[in-house]
C-alpha cells in the first residue's frame, strides 16, 4: 500500500486541502485574507485557498516529522527577509497562523498533543496513506506493480 513517501509532495497537498474544504472545524479565520504569511513576506498570499494549503501542509509534516512543535515549524515555513541595501537575513514565520492551524487539525482528530509536540492520531494516518493511494492509481498508473 502506498504512503506519503510515495506521493510527491505536490499533488498530495493539493489532494489533501481539497479534502479539508470538506471538514466543518477547518475553517479560516476572519483574519486570514489580511495577514502575511510571516515578516519575511511582503504581501499577503494571493490565493484564496491558502488556510486549506497550509493544513494540508502542516498535516503533512507532522505525519513525516512528528512529534513536532510549533518553533519547529515556523523554521520550516521561515525565509529570507529581502532587505535593499543591506544582506538578506532569515526569518521565521508567524506563530499565529501554525498555532491556529494545529489547534483545527487537533479538534478535527487528525493529530494529538503530548508532550513532545505533535503526533499524526490513527484517523490522520489513515486519511494521508488513503490519499497517497488514490493519487498513486490516478495519476501514476505505471507504478501500480510497486
Amino acid at each position: 500500500m502506498p504512503t506519503v513517501y510515495d506521493v510527491p509532495p505536490a499533488d498530495l497537498i493539493e489532494a489533501l486541502s481539497a479534502e479539508l474544504q470538506k471538514s466543518t472545524k477547518i475553517t479560516p479565520p476572519e483574519w486570514s485574507a489580511y495577514v502575511k504569511t510571516g515578516s519575511f513576506k511582503q504581501h499577503a498570499p494571493q490565493d484564496p485557498n491558502w488556510w486549506y494549503t497550509r493544513c494540508a501542509s502542516v498535516l503533512r509534516k507532522v505525519y513525516l516529522n512528528g512529534p513536532i512543535g510549533v518553533s519547529h515549524l515556523r523554521k520550516e515555513y521561515g525565509g529570507l527577509k529581502h532587505s535593499y541595501n543591506r544582506p538578506e537575513h532569515f526569518r521565521r514565520a508567524s506563530g499565529a497562523i501554525i498555532r491556529k492551524v494545529l489547534q483545527q487539525l487537533e479538534a478535527e482528530g487528525l493529530i494529538s498533543s503530548s508532550r513532545k509536540g505533535r503526533t499524526i492520531t490513527a484517523k490522520g494516518r489513515s486519511v494521508l496513506d488513503k490519499l497517497a493511494t488514490k493519487i498513486i492509481k490516478e495519476k501514476y498508473p505505471e507504478l501500480k506493480k510497486y
